[in-house]
């Protein structure tokens, strides 16, 4: 491949998906391509500063929301989450992964909020999707790649607490449910609601005026709609641009709720490279704080039992971290994540670059798909 625009050109060509966007950055210098159209009927090319949903790669925002709580003084990392998510005050735990929901334990300590930033709550989901605990929870979460159906947040939290934890607080590594524990945290910590507070501590400081929980009808021309794998070789529409973005959602979701840009994500990405630094000089977040967002915070045995999510990876907050060159494009201390949507965004702070893929095509299993596996190489070989 000898250009970002030939990589995505030779996926969109063949039918993978409409369109994409991707950009990479190595200390300013920017590469950027955009190819294809809004949807699939092609009624509008796509621009660089498209509006995708973000997806997953909504949890680092979210974390580092949190850690601005924490720089404050609001919280510490070893606060019970109780204070202020007094549901989950008293959990109870399944005696075993495989048993019923109703033979549990009483948990052996509280939930703190660093069980929460490393996902070690005892929320979550495994590898194994059949246990009756995990079943039960994937009902709490109802469809997960949209707002529409959820709740609000105390009426959804409500709904999780009556399930017992999957396993004791800070244990196991369990995917996705903490960083919505997290939104939920930030809200009610402040007193106020979580798109607000998000726009206050990073958005707005940031410069991220694409990215919110919902997309204003301003922005809807160049917002993408949303395809997923029809099980025939196709793509069926997922989402619409004035389908369930058009409106703020009942719950804000802290584990993928955003939609944005590419060039916001980057201001994101470059804030944590430069040590928690905005554009302007104002800090956003301390550089400890971006020091422990990007370090890896599981034992080996919990990355071992998370290789479906993580592929060998650990986790820092609200994103993975590499810690062995295991393939072409990973590089220890390379921070990030994927999202079920078909999005992408790490940071390399040893190469000192920014990479992000947006696509419209969702993910069909947790798995990177083959165009990130080719962006992830191509970064690395021009990096």
């Amino acid at each position: 491949m000898t250009t970002l625009h030939h990589l995505l050109r030779t996926y969109v060509d063949k039918g993978w998906a409409p369109g994409a966007v991707a950009l990479i950055d190595r200390h300013g210098s920017t590469e950027t391509a955009a190819v294809g159209f809004l949807d699939a009927t092609a009624s509008a090319p796509m621009p660089p500063n498209a509006v995708f949903r973000l997806a997953s790669i909504t949890k680092p925002i979210v974390a580092a929301a949190v850690m601005t709580l924490v720089d404050d003084g609001t919280l510490t990392l070893d606060d019970p989450i109780s204070a202020w998510l007094p549901e989950l005050a008293e959990p109870a735990v399944v005696r075993t992964p495989a048993g019923p929901l109703q033979d549990v334990v009483p948990a052996a300590r509280p939930i703190t909020v660093d069980d929460l930033l490393t996902f070690r709550a005892g929320y979550g989901f495994p590898a194994d999707f059949s246990l009756p605990q995990v079943k039960a929870l994937l009902a709490v979460h109802k469809d997960g790649r949209t707002p529409a159906g959820l709740p609000d947040p105390d009426t959804w939290l409500a709904g999780l607490a009556r399930l017992p934890l999957l396993h004791q607080p800070g244990t196991t590594w369990l995917y996705n449910t903490c960083s919505d524990l997290q939104g939920i945290l930030i809200a009610r910590a402040i007193g106020r609601p979580l798109p607000e507070v998000l726009a206050e501590r990073i958005l707005a400081p940031l410069g991220m005026t694409d990215t919110g929980f919902e997309v204003p009808a301003a922005r809807r021309h160049r917002f993408t709609t949303a395809y997923r794998p029809d099980g025939k070789g196709g793509l069926e529409p997922a989402d619409t641009p004035d389908g369930a973005w058009s409106r703020l959602p009942a719950f804000p979701s802290g584990g993928g709720g955003l939609a944005g840009t590419a060039a916001d994500w980057l201001a994101f990405g470059r804030m944590l490279l430069y040590g928690g630094t905005a554009p302007d000089g104002r800090r956003v977040l301390t550089a400890e704080s971006v020091r422990r967002m990007t370090t890896d915070h599981l034992t080996p045995d919990q990355r071992a039992s998370s290789t479906l999510f993580l592929e060998g990876q650990g986790w820092g907050y609200g994103g993975s971290v590499d810690i062995a060159a295991t393939d072409p494009w990973t590089v220890p201390g390379r921070y990030g994540w994927v999202g079920g949507t078909g999005t992408t965004a790490h940071i390399v702070p040893a190469t000192g670059t920014v990479a992000i893929l947006l696509t419209q095509r969702a993910m069909e299993n947790p798995s990177p798909t083959a165009l990130m596996r080719d962006f992830w190489r191509y970064t690395a070989e021009t990096s």
